[in-house]
């Protein structure tokens, strides 16, 4: 049966033990961690174990299980090779807090947006992630990236040909990053194959996060297509606490983590009866 997850950067405003604890009163029981206020990756990465076991108490604390870790490591595009290296060797710091967290997988961006043309960027990020894969291959973690509109990959066409070039790395769909882009649910729906982790929010065309009932996503459309495909992952309810990005509009992600979960479980057993 279909799970759902909620992140922790719809709460940046609270401490990460404040965050959970909200996302277990509200019912879920798997949780999306991410650095940034919530997870300090230089720390994780010099003391993985300690780290691990202080998130891993509140988690237990909490009844709740991870489900995915995203981690912000956008320099493996540059040209800068120091700054391109030092991503990738944080990364595999992080592979002993990961494994000892518990995260079944780890998602990762692209890389910083190039132009489209810039072969010698795409060349780079294609050889940072294939070093990253082999990396998280070696722990028994899944590796995933996020297509998004500040990345290398955007667009599902670029996504494809990323997932091609670097074998073994898996696809985290945010759908609302297609959506704000115009991409059409058909479009979009193609990569649900490819998909091991799936975010989502409600958005539009030009605004990346929406108030539910200003949203353009059909999430009965949706969720057809996920049982179509079999997919096999977790939901992760994923708002955000950023106004402003790429149209992002203020929301109050108590109501709307609520709302969008209580629409999917609605869709969902409907559709096992």
């Amino acid at each position: 049966m279909l799970e759902f997850a909620c992140h922790t950067w719809a709460f940046t405003d609270l401490t990460l033990p404040e965050a959970l604890g909200t996302i277990a009163r509200m019912g879920f029981r798997y949780v999306d961690i991410g650095s940034g206020s919530h997870l300090n990756t230089q720390r994780a990465a010099d003391n993985p174990r300690k780290e691990a076991a202080d998130i891993r108490t509140e988690l237990d604390l909490f009844n709740l299980k991870v489900s995915d870790l995203y981690l912000l490591l956008p320099r493996i595009s540059l040209a800068d090779e120091p700054k391109r290296q030092k991503d990738i060797d944080l990364f595999k710091a992080l592979i002993p807090f990961a494994t000892a967290l518990g995260t079944p997988g780890i998602t990762l961006s692209s890389g910083m947006v190039h132009p489209a043309d810039d072969q010698e960027a795409w060349d780079r990020t294609v050889a940072a992630l294939r070093e990253m894969v082999k990396a998280a291959q070696s722990a028994r973690l899944r590796l995933s990236f996020e297509p998004h509109m500040d990345s290398m990959a955007q667009t599902p066409e670029q996504t494809l040909k990323l997932l091609k070039d670097v074998p073994g790395l898996a696809l985290t769909l945010d759908w609302a990053q297609m959506v704000c882009q115009d991409v059409f649910h058909e479009d979009i729906a193609k990569l649900i194959p490819q998909a091991a982790h799936i975010q989502l929010r409600q958005a539009a065309r030009a605004q990346l996060q929406t108030p539910f009932d200003r949203g353009r996503i059909d999430l009965k459309r949706l969720m057809t297509d996920l049982g179509k495909a079999k997919y096999p992952g977790l939901l992760c309810i994923e708002y955000m606490n950023t106004p402003g990005w790429h149209g992002m509009l203020p929301v109050n992600a108590l109501q709307e983590c609520t709302r969008m979960r209580d629409e999917l479980k609605k869709l969902r057993d409907s559709t096992a009866k």
